[in-house]
């Protein structure tokens, strides 16, 4: 009988056991149903829809939440930080930009996790709990606006706001796998926001869908009707793209396939933007910083970071090192080593800033005019495992800041689009567009989205080995500077850009064909012939080839040879002018 009781405990503590393993269980879930994304729930409601016939508001039926930096009458404004919550009264009015939404038809939901006091990128919080990143649980969500971008990946809102200083918009989208887009400096009221860098922040938003991205820009930018235009220049910086550690290839291919099927292989360009910089901004000469190992750090990419960094400290602190010195917070540790450190900025110094704000504004306005789109990476390394270490070095910020920068600086507006996973990490590219270009950034997304969605599911599924398709991504890269040179008359450039091409991939007849060109305007016609006879072996409807290879017998004197390329070429495709011409000419003489 002794046995029983013991039985009956040892069941009686699975019980207990199996309870509180259920209740861990609820309890976690409880934790995670809306990520960690928000800090306060709330509905500010909008307006009755107007009578008809009069168009119902612009966003009705949309839902959206706000990260903890903007004011909401009757709230107090968090900033990432309980001891800032502690000092602070409640807002005594909302937020314009906030007040605009809802008047458009929008219903505000809550207030999202931000970055303490909105400094850092990584979207991690101590004070209010870090959002968990939908995409990827083990990573980084990004910041500042980390809960922002969670609630829009975990489909809580339709679309969200955040700030950006120096990517508190666009790194979160990158590592949460959604659209984020920064406008142009000023184009968006600040009115009613607690200020991080005042001559950096801007109002950004997200979202999943391309069209509420744009349908709230409409209505924040107050952009006039205009006719939607198709980008006449896709830049490619190539240096930038170099500065990613993984996935560089697969975010070119699914760039300049998409572009190629959207708009033509035309409007593709490519440019090293450090050397373009280096000439357009030369008030970034006077300004160098030293690494740790004593080399000039000299890029001026690299170096344009270096001054964002300090403009983003110095204002800061102006903005909050009074209530640091006074209230004396529990801060991150990065807050408190920048505020610490001492900042000896002189006037000259400062006007020095200004100037280069100013010459890159006009130099990247130049670059792209009204019709072009510059394409960078968002950050150059996937996002990083939670409390990673790796935030803090100086080599990895440096890389991140440098592509940052470019937006922050000038004030162009930006775009972060979402191209799926490689390695089940996120990837993203951005968008570039000039100062004031925002209604073009919005309806060029738009237009590309799905088709850069389309492209990115293609090199997802495709069964090609990494190194194949990096190679073949890398021999059309290759190309298309090959097409660039020949266009600027640089024959010899061209050759050797088709040469490169052709050692990476060599069964492709275009590139030979392309070569072939470029030695026919030499004057090389025994190579452009046998370039153009390898080219049609490899692809026997390649008209171009068999008008080039004729073109060169020509020239050597092989009349006959030249006529039958002519003419089959004829065969291939009956209304080529150039062709017919050209065997008519050759049999009249010979």
């Amino acid at each position: 009988m002794a046995s029983a009781p013991a039985n009956l405990w040892v069941l009686v503590g699975l019980g207990l056991a199996g309870i509180l393993i259920m209740t861990k269980k609820l309890k976690k879930k409880v934790v995670k149903q809306d990520f960690g994304a928000f800090v306060l729930r709330f509905q500010l409601l909008p307006p009755p829809q107007p009578s008809p016939p009069k168009a119902p508001h612009p966003l009705t039926g949309l839902t959206f939440a706000v990260s903890d930096v903007f004011d909401i009458d009757g709230f107090v404004t968090g900033f990432g930080n309980l001891d800032w919550e502690r000092t602070h009264v409640a807002a005594s009015q909302t937020s314009s930009v906030v007040s605009a939404l809802v008047e458009g038809g929008a219903t505000c939901v809550g207030k999202t996790v931000v970055d303490e006091m909105a400094y850092s990128i990584s979207g991690e919080n101590k004070n209010y709990g870090t959002p968990t990143n939908p995409t990827a649980p083990a990573l980084m969500p990004g910041g500042s606006s980390s809960g922002s971008a969670v609630a829009v990946a975990a489909n809580l809102v339709d679309f969200s706001l955040g700030i950006d200083t120096d990517g508190g918009v666009r790194v979160p989208a990158g590592y949460c796998g959604v659209i984020g887009f920064r406008p142009s400096y000023g184009a968006v009221s600040h009115t009613g926001i607690v200020p991080v860098s005042s001559s950096c922040d801007t109002v950004g938003w997200f979202a999943k869908d391309p069209i509420i991205l744009r349908r709230v820009g409409h209505l924040l930018l107050q952009v006039p009707f205009a006719v939607q235009r198709n980008p006449r220049n896709i830049i490619i910086a190539d240096d930038c793209l170099q500065l990613v550690k993984v996935s560089v290839d697969r975010v070119a291919q699914v760039l300049i396939k998409s572009t190629e099927k959207l708009f033509g292989r035309q409007v593709l360009k490519h440019e090293n933007l450090g050397d373009y910089l280096d000439v357009k901004v030369p008030s970034l000469k006077s300004f160098y910083s030293k690494k740790s190992n004593g080399e000039v750090n000299s890029s001026s990419i690299r170096l344009l970071a270096n001054v964002m960094q300090l403009v983003k400290r110095q204002e800061f602190k102006c903005n909050h090192g009074e209530w640091i010195s006074s209230v004396k917070p529990t801060l991150d540790p990065i807050i408190v080593a920048q505020i610490r450190e001492s900042l000896e900025i002189s006037d000259e110094e400062i006007e020095n800033f200004r100037t280069i704000r100013s010459e890159i504004r006009i130099a990247l306005n130049s670059l792209l005019k009204d019709d072009g789109i510059l394409v960078i990476p968002t950050i150059p390394d996937p996002p990083l495992k939670l409390g990673g270490k790796e935030i803090l070095s100086e080599d990895y910020l440096s890389r991140a800041f440098s592509l940052l920068s470019l937006a922050s600086m000038s004030g162009c507006c930006q775009v972060t689009v979402p191209l799926g996973f490689h390695d089940k990490y996120p990837v993203s590219v951005s968008l570039v567009a000039r100062h004031g270009g925002d209604r073009f950034l919005l309806d060029t997304v738009q237009t590309m989205y799905s088709s850069l969605q389309e492209q990115a599911d293609i090199v997802e599924k495709s069964k090609l080995s990494a190194k194949v398709v990096s190679q073949e991504t890398s021999a059309e890269i290759a190309k298309e500077k090959g097409n660039q040179a020949f266009k600027d008359k640089q024959w010899q450039k061209a050759i050797g850009f088709y040469t490169e091409a052709i050692r990476l991939s060599g069964n492709n007849a275009t590139y030979y064909s392309n070569r072939a060109a470029a030695y026919l305007e030499l004057g090389s016609f025994l190579q452009a012939e046998a370039d153009s006879s390898t080219a049609i072996n490899l692809d026997k409807k390649n008209v171009k080839a068999y008008l080039r290879r004729g073109t060169a017998r020509e020239m050597l004197g092989y009349y006959n040879e030249a006529i039958e390329d002519f003419r089959y070429a004829l065969v291939l495709e009956p209304t080529n002018k150039r062709a017919a011409l050209s065997a008519e000419r050759l049999k009249k003489l010979f």
